[in-house]
């Protein structure tokens, strides 16, 4: 017997590779029936897309829970470039380069979760890019060759993309932050495999300094092909979820002074990079 249609949670994919939007109101999602089936669809999708949603910051951490538990019970976190709203907005300016966040850690976060609340008036889009859809199309002789490869991560190189000529409290600030190194393919506890690149990405251990930096762009730009990307273009109240275990992902160039805000709530993760 086939299933009857929902008519309270309907998915439509985006885009082949990556990207599905998500149509459910408010009490379905806070209700947890289909929280199971969201985390299953991040890992399948890369990002899920609930259009003028409208969430409050109650609702949306509640949301959160039914997913998972928050990254160290944080609260609600507000991206802006405003320093009076964000203190850390001059770091910040980081999300305008590929990244994923937690590289540093051993276990990084497994999701986030981005309501709009003001928008900019010109750019401001979010993109992401599918880094398991982009492993999975490597030849099997680049599988091979990548295999072993490791790559030390740093929130240092992910600042000198905003910052190329640091004064020395500027470096001493950046290097309290210790780097690590971790697989450049990470084999997840599902078997499925992603590529780990990104700002925060230095080098790749035991290479030639400029063969390192010739591969690391070659993966960036192999990931970031149009067919592993899906480009938010922001209406006022949209949610975003993002697998931040298998999506890189950045925010498109914005008028600093314009206001824009998003509030943030994290899942933590369970994956270790290892």
């Amino acid at each position: 017997m086939l299933a009857a249609p929902r008519s309270d949670f309907i998915v439509t994919d985006l885009s082949p590779r990556i990207g599905a939007q998500i149509d459910a109101n408010i009490s379905t999602l806070l209700g947890g029936r289909y929280a199971g089936e969201i985390r299953a669809l991040l890992e399948q999708r890369g990002v899920l897309v609930f259009r003028q949603l409208n969430i409050s910051d109650e609702d949306q951490l509640a949301f959160t829970r039914t997913l998972g538990p928050l990254v160290e019970e944080q609260q609600v976190f507000k991206i802006s470039m405003d320093p009076k709203v964000n203190p850390l907005a001059e770091y910040s300016k980081g999300a305008f380069f590929w990244h994923i966040d937690g590289t540093t850690l051993d276990v990084p976060m497994f999701a986030s979760l981005m309501s709009g609340r003001k928008l900019a008036p010109t750019g401001g889009q979010t993109e992401f890019a599918n880094t398991y859809a982009a492993y999975d199309d490597l030849s099997e002789a680049e599988k091979t060759a990548f295999a072993d490869l490791r790559v030390v991560h740093s929130f240092e190189n992910s600042q000198r993309y905003v910052n190329p000529e640091p004064s020395y409290v500027d470096l001493q600030t950046w290097q309290r932050y210790p780097p690590k190194s971790i697989p450049l393919v990470w084999t997840h506890k599902s078997g499925r495999k992603s590529l780990v690149i990104g700002s925060t990405a230095a080098h790749i251990e035991r290479m030639d300094f400029q063969q390192s930096s010739a591969l690391l762009a070659r993966l960036r730009d192999w990931c970031t092909q149009p067919q592993f990307v899906y480009r938010h273009e922001w209406t006022l109240g949209d949610l975003i979820i993002w697998d931040n275990t298998g999506t890189m992902h950045r925010a498109l160039p914005y008028p600093h002074d314009c206001g824009r805000l998003m509030h943030r709530t994290q899942i933590a993760g369970d994956d270790p990079f290892a």
